[in-house]
C-alpha cells in the first residue's frame, strides 16, 4: 500500500513536471524576446517549479525506502526534506529576479508588448489552473504534504501570471517601469511562500506534536481497564505519526492481558486517527500512581 502511494506521487510529479517546464520555456523564449522582466521572471519561477519536482521525485523515490537497520523509522521523513529543498532554492529565485529587476530599471529598458506576449500568458493561466486543481486533488487523496505544497506554489503562478499580464497592459499604455516594479513584488510574493514553506517543514523535522495530546488521552482513557494514561508524545508527518504513552492499570493484570490492552490501544488510535503507523504502550501498575511527577 505504502509503495503504491509513492508510485502514484511519482507519476503525478512527472505529469506536473512536463506541464512546468512547456509553460517555463514559453514564457522565457518570449519575455526574453520581447524584453518583458515581469514575463521573463515569471518563466524563471516556472522553471524553478519544473525543478522542485524533480527533487520531488528525488525525496520521494528515497522516502519510499522501507525501514532498515539504520533507519528504524523508516525513510518518510525524506518527503519532507525535500520540500525544504524545494524552499531554498525559491529563496535562490527570489534573489535572481530581485537582482535582475533592479538592473533592468537602471537599464531603462522598455519592453516590447505583443499579443504573442498575451498568447502565451493566457494559456499558461490555463495549464497552471488544471494542474493546480489536478496536484491538489491528488495530494490530499494521497495525503501527501509534498503535492499538497506544490500545488500551492503552482497556484501563485497563476496570481502571478495575471500580475504580469497587468504588467504588460501598463507597457502598451506608456508606463513601462511598472514592468519591473511587477517583476519586484513577483520576487517578494515568491520569496513570502519560500518562507513560509520553510516553516512548515521545520515543525515536521524538528518533531512538533502532531495530534492533540487531550484527544489521544480521550480514546485511550475510553478502553475498560485502563485507570490513567501520561506522559503522552507524538511526532512524525500527519501521514506517518509516532506515539508513545504511558497507562496505569490493575496491579492484578496479567502480562498476557497486558498485552492484549496495549494492542487494542493500539488499534483504537490507528482507527481515529488515520496517520498514525505506531504506537509504543508502556504499562505501569495502579499501585505506582504515587511515583507520577
Amino acid at each position: 500500500m505504502i509503495s503504491n502511494r509513492f508510485s502514484r506521487i511519482k507519476r503525478v510529479l512527472w505529469e506536473v513536471l512536463f506541464a512546468n517546464w512547456g509553460v517555463a520555456l514559453a514564457k522565457l523564449i518570449v519575455g526574453a524576446a520581447s524584453h518583458s522582466a515581469s514575463l521573463f521572471a515569471d518563466g524563471i519561477h516556472s522553471l524553478a517549479d519544473g525543478a522542485s519536482n524533480v527533487v520531488g521525485l528525488i525525496g520521494v523515490t528515497i522516502a519510499a525506502h522501507p525501514a532498515d537497520e539504520d533507519h528504524p523509522y523508516g525513510h518518510r521523513k525524506f518527503e519532507t526534506l525535500s520540500a525544504q529543498v524545494i524552499s531554498v532554492m525559491l529563496l535562490l529565485v527570489c534573489y535572481e529576479i530581485l537582482r535582475s529587476s533592479f538592473e533592468r530599471v537602471r537599464g531603462q529598458q522598455i519592453p516590447e508588448v505583443t499579443w504573442i506576449s498575451f498568447t502565451v500568458m493566457g494559456v499558461t493561466i490555463m495549464i497552471n489552473t488544471v494542474v493546480t486543481i489536478y496536484e491538489r486533488w491528488q495530494g490530499k487523496k494521497l495525503q501527501s504534504d509534498l503535492l499538497l505544497a506544490d500545488a500551492l506554489h503552482t497556484r501563485t503562478d497563476i496570481l502571478v501570471s495575471f500580475s504580469v499580464i497587468g504588467s504588460l497592459i501598463a507597457a502598451r499604455a506608456g508606463i513601462p517601469h511598472i514592468d519591473s516594479i511587477i517583476a519586484i513584488g513577483i520576487a517578494l510574493y515568491i520569496g513570502g511562500n519560500a518562507i513560509w514553506m520553510l516553516w512548515q517543514t521545520s515543525d515536521v523535522l524538528a518533531d512538533k506534536i502532531v495530534i492533540d495530546i487531550k484527544e489521544i488521552e480521550r480514546v485511550v482513557m475510553q478502553i475498560p481497564g485502563v485507570e490513567a494514561c501520561h506522559e503522552i508524545r507524538n511526532r512524525g508527518r500527519k501521514d506517518d505519526v509516532h506515539i508513545d504513552l504511558h497507562i496505569l492499570v490493575a496491579d492484578t493484570l496479567s502480562v498476557e492481558e497486558a498485552h492484549h490492552k496495549s494492542f487494542v490501544i493500539e488499534e483504537k488510535l490507528k482507527q481515529r486517527f488515520p496517520g498514525v503507523t505506531d504506537v509504543i504502550v508502556h504499562i505501569e501498575p495502579i499501585s505506582h500512581k504515587h511515583e507520577l511527577p
